[in-house]
C-alpha cells in the first residue's frame, strides 16, 4: 500500500501532529477563511449549490457554513446532496483541501423543513428526567449525521432568575445543578464516545444571560464573584470538565463591564487554563461586532476584532465580517500577535480532524428505510417528553375528568393553533425571523442584498390541542370558541367564549404566549416583558368563563413562568404545559383524560407578582422575608409555587432518609443516602425525590438549600422503592472567603421530599477535617440508583 506522505492527510499520526503539519502550509488568506462562516442560503439558486456564488464567498476555503437546513426550505434528502456539493467544492477545489463544518440550531429539534418540535428545554427541564433528555438529543444527533450538520448550537445553560427575558423558555431553569444535569445527558447523546460518529455541542452562553438588567435581552449582568463561580458557571464547567464539550460560546451581555466576547477573564484564564478547554468558542451571532455596536468599546472594527481574537474568541459566526478585514488590518499594524490568529486556526482544524471530516468529508445520502426508522424514533421520544414535562399546579379533584362528560367548551387563542406550541427556535419560526431581518437590512447579515427567504406553510398537518381533545373524547360535545387572539380580543369574542362555556359542563381553556423572534411574538429572544400575567385580554376571557359559574381547567402553554395568583384561586385545575410542540396536544389531552397521569415538577419559581423579581428557592439566610416583619406591605413573600413542586392523580410518602455514616472528610469522603418512596394511592405514577443540602457553618454566607441529586421514580399502586444517593465532599465545596474554592469542615443538613417546600426527611452530618482546597474538581453529579 502507497504511504501517505503529506503528515496532515494521514489518518494514522497523532491529530496534533497533522493539525501543525496542516497549519504550516497555510497561506494567511486561508487561515483567515477558517475563522469565519457564511450564510448557506448565499451560497444556493433554486435550492441547488451555486460553484460561482461558493468561489466568490469562499475563495480561500471556509470554516463553517450556517445553518444550511434551518436558513432554507431543503428537505432532508436536498440538504444532504447539497452538503455533499458544497464539500466537494472545498475538498477538491480548494488548495488544501480543508472541509468545511455545517453548523445547525438544534434546542429543541433540528431546525430544518420535515424535522421535529419537541418540547421547549424549559419543558425538558421539568421532567427532572436525564433518560429522556438524553432519548431526545439522541434522535437530533442522528438527524444531523444524516444530512451532514456536525456543530449544534446548543445546549443553553444559562442560569434563568428572571421571568422577564424572554430567553428563559430556552434553558433549564433557575438550578444550577438540574441544568448541568439535563446539560450533561444532551451533550453526552450529541458528541457520543466519539466525534468522529458524533455532533461537536455547544455550551452556551457563557455567562450571565439570564441574569440581565431588567430582564432585558443582551443588558449588563451585575454578579459577584461567588454567584458568578457558584451558580451561574456551575453548569458550564460540568460541561467542560465532565461533558468534554467541543464548543463554548460566549454570552452578548457584559459582566461588571466586561463583554463577554472580550473577556479573557472568563475565556481564557476560566475556560482553558482552569477548565482546560481545548475546544472552539464560536462567537454569538455578530457577537464581536457588537463590542463596537453595541457596548461601545471603540468605533473601530478591527480594534474589536482584535480584541475578541485576543480574549479568546476562535470563530466568528454567523458570516465573516470582522474576523476578515478588519482583523488582518490589525494584524498587519500589530494590534494583534499572529500568535493568537494560528491558536484559533488550530483550535478549527483540531476540531475538523476530531470529527474526521478530512477522511470521511461526504455523507451517505439516506433512503426512505433511514427516514421512517428515525422517525419512527422521534415520535416516540418526542410523546414522552411531552407527557412527562407536564406539570399539574393545582386540582380540586376535577382532574382526570370523568368518562363522558356530556360537554365540553375548549376555549382560548392557543386551543386551536399549531403554532403557538412550537417554541422560538423552530424552523418556521426562525424563517419568519430571517425575512424580517432581511427587510431590515439587518447586521445578522440577512440584508436586503441577500437572496429572498421563502417563508412556507409548516402548520397545515400539525394537530392542535382542540384536534387531541376532540379525538380523546369522541363520547362529548365538544365545542369550540377561541376568545379573540393572545395580544388582543373583542368584546363579542369574548362574550361568545362565555356563553360557550356557561353551556357547557367542563371549560378547558387555554392560554399563554407565542414563542418566536418576530415582532408578533412574546415570549423567546428579543420578546422580554414587564408584566408577568396573562398577555393581551386573556385575563378577561378567562374572568368571563370563571364567571359563568362552569369549572375551568387551565392549561397554560408558555415559555416563561407565568404570575398567575388569581387563576389559582378560582380554576378548579391548572396544567402547566411550557412549549410542548408536536406532541403536546396528544399529551395534554392524555392527561386531562387520566391516561398520562402527570409527573413533572417546576423547574423554575412561580412569582405571584413580578415584584418579586428576583426569587428562588436558594436565597441566602438573610433573605426570603422583610427583615424583620417578613412579608411585604401588600402580599406574601412566598412565590405562588415552589421550585420542585408539582402534583399527581395519587399521592406518595417520602420516608427513612438514612446516612451511612454520620461524618465525612472534607478531603475525598463519600457518603451513602437512601430514603425510600411508597406510592400510597390507587394510581400508577411518578415522584421526583429530591435531596438538598444546606450547609450550616460556612466562612461566607450561603444558600438556605441547594438541590444535590434527584430522582425519577415510576410506581404501582403500594409500591415501594428505595433510591440511593452517593454523595461525595467536593458536592459540598464553595468559593470561600479568599475566593478558593474550599470543603470546609461543619455541620450539613441533608434533606430529602418532594420540593423545595416540601422537605419531609432530614438527617445531619458533619464535615470533618481541615479546611480542603479543591485545586482541581472531579465530581459535580450525583449517580443516583433505585433499589
Amino acid at each position: 500500500m502507497k504511504s501517505i506522505t503529506t503528515p496532515y492527510k494521514d489518518a494514522a499520526r497523532p491529530i496534533e501532529e497533522r493539525v501543525g503539519d496542516l497549519l504550516a502550509r497555510m497561506t494567511r488568506a486561508e487561515k483567515f477563511a477558517q475563522l469565519g462562516a457564511v450564510w448557506a442560503f448565499q451560497l444556493l439558486v433554486d435550492g441547488g449549490v451555486d460553484d460561482e456564488r461558493v468561489a466568490a464567498l469562499a475563495p480561500d476555503g471556509i470554516g463553517e457554513i450556517t445553518r444550511l437546513a434551518g436558513s432554507t426550505n431543503l428537505r432532508p434528502l436536498e440538504v444532504a446532496r447539497a452538503h455533499n456539493d458544497l464539500q466537494r467544492y472545498f475538498v477538491d477545489g480548494t488548495r488544501l483541501g480543508i472541509p468545511a463544518v455545517v453548523h445547525e440550531e438544534c434546542l429543541h429539534g433540528l431546525m430544518a423543513w420535515d424535522a421535529p418540535c419537541f418540547q421547549q428545554s424549559i419543558g425538558a427541564a421539568a421532567t427532572f428526567d436525564p433518560s429522556i433528555v438524553s432519548e431526545v438529543a439522541g434522535t437530533i444527533h442522528r438527524r444531523m449525521m444524516l444530512t451532514g450538520a456536525r456543530h449544534a448550537l446548543g445546549p443553553v445553560l444559562d442560569i434563568a432568575n428572571d421571568p422577564r427575558w424572554g430567553r428563559l423558555e430556552e434553558t433549564y431553569g433557575e438550578d444550577p445543578y438540574l441544568a448541568a444535569v439535563m446539560g450533561h445527558a444532551y451533550t453526552m447523546a450529541l458528541q457520543g464516545d466519539s466525534l468522529t460518529e458524533g455532533v461537536v455541542a455547544t455550551a452556551k452562553h457563557l455567562i450571565g444571560h439570564g441574569l440581565a438588567e431588567g430582564g432585558l435581552n443582551m443588558a449588563p449582568a451585575h454578579l459577584g464573584t461567588r454567584q458568578l463561580r457558584d451558580e451561574q458557571l456551575f453548569p458550564f464547567e460540568v460541561a467542560v470538565r465532565q461533558s468534554r464539550i467541543g464548543s463554548v460560546m460566549p454570552a452578548y451581555c457584559d459582566v461588571d463591564g466586561v463583554p463577554c466576547h472580550a473577556s479573557a477573564e472568563l475565556l481564557t484564564t476560566i475556560l482553558r487554563d482552569e477548565w482546560g478547554f481545548d475546544g472552539v468558542v464560536a462567537s454569538d451571532y455578530t457577537g464581536i461586532a457588537m463590542l463596537a455596536t453595541h457596548h461601545r468599546m471603540t468605533a473601530d472594527d478591527s480594534t474589536a476584532a482584535s480584541l475578541a481574537m485576543a480574549a479568546g474568541v476562535d470563530l466568528e459566526l454567523p458570516r465573516t465580517d470582522l474576523f476578515g478585514g478588519p482583523l488582518l488590518e490589525a494584524l498587519e499594524d500589530g494590534r494583534i500577535d499572529e500568535r493568537h490568529v494560528d491558536r484559533a486556526v488550530a483550535t478549527i482544524l483540531r476540531m475538523k480532524f476530531r470529527l474526521g471530516l478530512f477522511e470521511a468529508p461526504y455523507v451517505e445520502i439516506p433512503g426512505p428505510a433511514d427516514i421512517e426508522a428515525l422517525v419512527a424514533l422521534e415520535a416516540s421520544a418526542a410523546r414522552s417528553l411531552a407527557e412527562r414535562s407536564l406539570v399539574l399546579t393545582a386540582n380540586d379533584g376535577i382532574l382526570p375528568l370523568a368518562p363522558g362528560v356530556p360537554r365540553i367548551a375548549v376555549i382560548g387563542p392557543i386551543a386551536d393553533s399549531a403554532r403557538d406550541l412550537l417554541g422560538d427556535y423552530s424552523h418556521m419560526g426562525h424563517m419568519e425571523t430571517l425575512r424580517e431581518m432581511r427587510a431590515r437590512d439587518n447586521a445578522f447579515g440577512v440584508s436586503g442584498d441577500a437572496p429572498s427567504v421563502v417563508v412556507m406553510d409548516e402548520v397545515t398537518g400539525r394537530r392542535t390541542i382542540l384536534d387531541a381533545i376532540r379525538s380523546r373524547f369522541r363520547d362529548s360535545d365538544v365545542v369550540y370558541a377561541g376568545g379573540g387572539r393572545i395580544l388582543d380580543a373583542t368584546d363579542a369574542e369574548i362574550a361568545e367564549a362565555a356563553e360557550a362555556a356557561r353551556s357547557a359542563d367542563v371549560a378547558i381553556v387555554v392560554l399563554g404566549e407565542r414563542s418566536g423572534l418576530t415582532s408578533d411574538a412574546t415570549s423567546g429572544e428579543f420578546r422580554d416583558r414587564r408584566g408577568l400575567g396573562f398577555i393581551g385580554r386573556q385575563q378577561a376571557l378567562l374572568e368571563a368563563v370563571v364567571a359563568t359559574g362552569t369549572q375551568c381547567v387551565l392549561v397554560v402553554v408558555s415559555g416563561r413562568p407565568l404570575a398567575i395568583e388569581w387563576a389559582a384561586e378560582r380554576c378548579a385545575a391548572i396544567l402547566q404545559a411550557w412549549v410542548p410542540g408536536d406532541s403536546g396536544p396528544d399529551a395534554i389531552a392524555s392527561a386531562i383524560a387520566g391516561d398520562v397521569n402527570p409527573g413533572g415538577k417546576l423547574p423554575v419559581t412561580i412569582l405571584r407578582d413580578v415584584g418579586q423579581i428576583p426569587l428562588t428557592y436558594r436565597y441566602h439566610p438573610s433573605g426570603g422575608r422583610s427583615n424583620w416583619k417578613g412579608d411585604y406591605v401588600d402580599g406574601t413573600v412566598a412565590p405562588l409555587w415552589a421550585f420542585g413542586f408539582g402534583l399527581s392523580y395519587t399521592a406518595f410518602e417520602i420516608t427513612g432518609l438514612r446516612a451511612d455514616r454520620a461524618t465525612v472528610a472534607t478531603d475525598g469522603g463519600v457518603l451513602l443516602l437512601r430514603v425510600d418512596v411508597r406510592n400510597v394511592g390507587d394510581r400508577p405514577g411518578d415522584e421526583v425525590v429530591q435531596l438538598y443540602a444546606r450547609d450550616e457553618e460556612a466562612s461566607v454566607a450561603r444558600p438556605v438549600r441547594e438541590l444535590i441529586a434527584f430522582q425519577r421514580v415510576t410506581l404501582e399502586p403500594g409500591e415501594t422503592q428505595t433510591v440511593a444517593f452517593p454523595i461525595r465532599s467536593e458536592q459540598f465545596a464553595f468559593t470561600a472567603i479568599d475566593h478558593r474554592r474550599v470543603v470546609e469542615p461543619g455541620r450539613v443538613i441533608l434533606a430529602a421530599g418532594s420540593s423545595s417546600a416540601d422537605l419531609r426527611e432530614s438527617v445531619t452530618i458533619d464535615l470533618v477535617g481541615p479546611v480542603h482546597h479543591v485545586r482541581e474538581r472531579t465530581h459535580y453529579l450525583t449517580d443516583p440508583a433505585v433499589e
